[in-house]
């Protein structure tokens, strides 16, 4: 089942190890959300057995076809960057609580030069870098369930599992409402798949998708489950962070301080993993046709110096919106963004099923990472996925207008570079 892919994204170095791949993957998600699991597993069997960093976009060119391939990439790449921006916004603010008397910006430019400098060396560097960053958010999210786990445990924090109106205080259906959101936090999954472009090995990748799966599971219910008990559900949020509640209630000094440091470290771990994830993408723009070739290029180092540059715009973005446009644009750009990124979830488990659909049993044998739900979950997975989509549609205007607007864009986009891809691919 081997692809063109790692042809045409020849150059980059396969220096990425399960350890680093997962926390990549994990540094993407922690800070949002949960694992969603069809999707983890339907990217592991496509991941083990494409490894290429334009990963659904590969996927979707492979089992789907070109306009698939594309405005799954092309969406994605305008999704991450922007949320780069986001993200280095929110670190400038959490550095106001130690140096309140120094600009926002100013945090912005030297977080922005300091990102772009890791991600320029190689991309064993890259993989140091985010594997120990991502590794402080995951070692706070375990002390949290420990803590808290001994707290209820011990009596010294009342369980509010079945306080304030019970277990479904506005009713069973209520927690439908929040699939939304939901689904919107579980990005990042998604990373482990585009990271295999620069894998070790094949066998590496379906470790890193295992250990992913395996560690968001443990940190997310966990946390989760602590959380409901330590904290009542319409308390929530309303006065300081719940990991804040947990570390003052066993006396740990400065919990304030700690947690501001631990969001700090999570905005760069997200800044950098979507750097990384929007430079390989747009670079496989470019290596297939659909971008100007000059982003495909690699430095001595073998990373995509000028994809790597481009993709940072999303910083720019989120400064101009936030500092001069009216206070809605963001949320328009944002909600755009979601759906763009759920379009990378839509083609994976799509050409997931497809993918399933042609493979012959020796060759369903043969996948490194293989699924227990083989393409079932996809099917079920894709149906979930498209109903959320609807649901935050049919429930906001912002969202409906903001996603068709998207998806109108990225086909003017297809049709109009389709002809420049078209010639490059024959040439090829």
């Amino acid at each position: 089942m081997s692809s063109g892919a790692s042809n045409s994204e020849s150059g980059l170095r396969h220096q990425l190890g399960a350890g680093q791949m997962t926390m990549v993957a994990v540094g993407g998600s922690i800070g949002t959300g949960l694992l969603l699991g069809t999707v983890a597993l339907a990217l592991g069997e496509l991941a083990s057995t494409h490894p290429a960093a334009g990963s659904f976009g590969v996927y979707g060119d492979l089992y789907l076809n070109d306009y698939a391939g594309f405005i799954s990439r092309a969406g994605y790449w305008l999704a991450i960057a922007v949320s780069i921006g986001a993200e280095m916004v929110a670190a400038a603010t959490y550095m106001q609580l130690w140096f309140p008397s120094v600009p926002a910006i100013a945090w912005v430019l030297i977080f922005s030069a300091f990102l772009l400098s890791i991600n320029l060396l190689s991309v064993l560097a890259f993989g140091r870098f985010e594997f120990w960053f991502a590794m402080i958010k995951v070692a706070v999210i375990a002390a949290f369930i420990l803590l808290g786990a001994t707290l209820l445990l011990t009596g010294r924090a009342q369980p509010q599992y079945t306080a304030h109106g019970g277990f479904f205080p506005l009713g069973a259906a209520a927690p439908l409402l929040a699939i939304t959101f939901a689904i919107y936090t579980f990005g990042g999954v998604e990373f482990v798949a585009v990271t295999s472009g620069e894998s070790t090995s094949a066998t590496e990748v379906a470790r890193a998708v295992r250990m992913t799966f395996l560690t968001l599971t443990f940190l997310y219910l966990g946390a989760i489950i602590i959380l409901v008990g330590i904290m009542p559900w319409n308390h929530a949020g309303v006065t300081e962070s719940p990991f804040v509640t947990v570390f003052r209630s066993v006396k740990v000094p400065g919990a304030a301080h700690i947690m501001n440091f631990v969001v700090l470290t999570a905005a760069l771990s997200g800044a950098n993993a979507a750097l990384y994830i929007s430079s390989r993408m747009l670079f496989s723009l470019a290596r297939t046709g659909w971008a100007p070739s000059a982003l495909g290029r690699l430095n001595t180092k073998g990373s995509p110096t000028l994809a790597l540059l481009v993709s940072s715009y999303g910083i720019i973005v989120a400064l101009v919106l936030e500092r001069w446009a009216a206070s809605n644009a963001f949320v328009y750009i944002l909600r755009g963004a979601f759906f763009g990124m759920m379009l990378s979830w839509i083609i994976s488990l799509a050409a997931h099923i497809s993918f399933r659909r042609r493979l012959t049993p020796d060759q369903a044998a043969a996948i490194p990472a293989q699924s227990p739900l083989k393409g079932w979950g996809s099917i079920i997975g894709l149906i979930v996925v498209l109903a959320a989509v609807g649901k935050t549609w049919y429930d906001s205007r912002v969202n409906l207008i903001s996603g068709v607007s998207f998806m109108v864009g990225l086909t003017v986009l297809y049709f109009l570079l389709r002809p420049a891809a078209s010639r490059k691919t024959s040439r090829s």
